[in-house]
């Protein structure tokens, strides 16, 4: 969890107060720190680059904002994408089609023919996907997702590579995938898998890039096929409490490359961290709107809610909160931060001690920049907050925020229900 200045008892978000920020953006507002950014993605890239050539595929998933993207393209990141969409706005924020990594789930004919035509290379998901992807475009750069059976992470929703889960072709069955592949007039380049989301220590990576290592091997020695990179998929936890430990990249680096490079002759590592790059530069502010004191809890009524961060609400995820201009204030209180939602599980924070809470206040929400915008909805017809970046004490506005009027464009009436 990042640690954040103050003055006169205000919060600073890269130089700028956050009080500042929402008397001129208003709240709920996702500020995201761009120096954070950059820092972030140079930790994950040196810890494995300086062991063996590394590529990062940014798990665009956490965040799209085109800003964003761009910032991660000056530095030189790649991209992993899984769905058209993402694809297109990697595009347009300039990245070329073959710095994107396209990996989907269940992907339909029409996705398959639109990745293709952007020649973008594609990781298959399953037999299917190869064999209609055959017909679509044998010439197109492609490798594989596997199912390790090696499965983690901070919430069981959030597993991907156990046994049981839809993701991947299941490992009894790959060396006969690769197999296919090149009886289809496809040259596969590497093996993928991904074992989860928010996972916080190196041993279930070393698991699965053991299975990995496994794998080409036989895929070599069966197929006398050489792939030219092992990627070990996403999923680096960041320390969401106070007292949590961030991951160790050199442990979790050295683990897996030596066994890469002892096990195989891949020339390279990919690696695909989303909440690790973009999770703590990020934060949600939101102003208290209502205090309500009743026999059982204070609740702390905020404009934000489930609709413009769920992950409290769908994976019951902590995330540290602090009253941003009473930021040196001691605990007097506690409350649970809550939203304008019509669900009694609409909740930002739970069982909070703060300083005391009045209406008007400006609720910080850390570590908001993976999945909170990503995964917000217009549940309620509540339209997506605004976006901006701050470097260096200046503050752009990077999404405007959406209006009613925005939610009910899209909307037709037939002329029969109009009489």
């Amino acid at each position: 969890m990042r640690k954040f200045e103050s003055v006169d008892g205000q919060m600073l978000i890269g130089g700028v107060r956050a009080t500042e920020i929402v008397k001129k953006y208003g709240t709920p507002v996702y500020v995201t720190d761009e120096d954070a950014v950059r820092s972030n993605y140079r930790a994950v890239f040196n810890a494995f680059d300086k062991r063996m050539p590394a590529r990062i595929n940014y798990a665009c998933k956490a965040n799209t904002n085109l800003a964003i993207l761009r910032i991660l393209e000056q530095e030189g990141s790649c991209i992993d994408a899984v769905s058209i969409g993402e694809v297109e706005a990697c595009l347009r924020a300039g990245f070329t089609p073959d710095r994107i990594m396209y990996t989907g789930v269940n992907v339909s004919t029409a996705e398959l023919k639109a990745v293709a035509a952007r020649r973008v290379p594609i990781n298959i998901d399953s037999f299917s996907e190869l064999e209609r992807l055959a017909m679509i475009d044998p010439s197109l750069p492609i490798s594989f997702r596997v199912n390790p059976e090696v499965g983690a992470g901070h919430h069981e929703k959030v597993v991907t590579g156990a046994r049981s889960t839809k993701f991947g072709i299941p490992k009894d069955r790959i060396v006969e995938a690769y197999a296919e592949a090149v009886q289809l007039g496809f040259r596969p380049s590497g093996l993928h898998c991904h074992i989860g989301a928010g996972v916080q220590v190196a041993d279930p990576f070393v698991k699965a890039t053991e299975v990995l290592v496994s794998i080409m091997q036989s895929i070599e020695k069966e197929l006398g096929l050489r792939l030219d990179f092992v990627d070990i998929g996403g999923g680096i936890g960041i320390p969401y409490h106070p007292e949590d430990h961030a991951m160790d990249l050199d442990a979790l680096a050295e683990g897996v490359t030596s066994l890469i490079k002892n096990g195989t002759s891949a020339k390279r590592i990919v690696v695909e961290p989303g909440r690790y790059i973009i999770a703590d530069s990020t934060v949600l502010l939101t102003t208290v709107v209502d205090v309500k004191e009743t026999p059982d809890k204070n609740f702390a009524g905020v404009d934000a809610g489930m609709n413009t961060l769920v992950r409290p609400a769908f994976y019951g995820s902590f995330h540290h909160v602090a009253v941003a201009n009473k930021f040196d204030r001691p605990a007097e209180a506690t409350y649970d931060v809550v939203g304008p939602i019509c669900e009694s599980g609409d909740h930002l924070a739970k069982e909070r001690a703060l300083p005391r809470v009045e209406e008007g206040d400006v609720i910080c929400v850390y570590d908001a920049g993976a999945y909170g915008f990503s995964m917000a909805s217009n549940y309620n017809m509540r339209p997506f907050p605004r976006e901006v970046l701050v470097h260096k004490g200046t503050v752009n506005l990077i999404r405007e925020r959406e209006t009613i009027e925005d939610l009910m464009r899209n909307q037709r009436i037939p002329s029969r229900l109009m009489l």
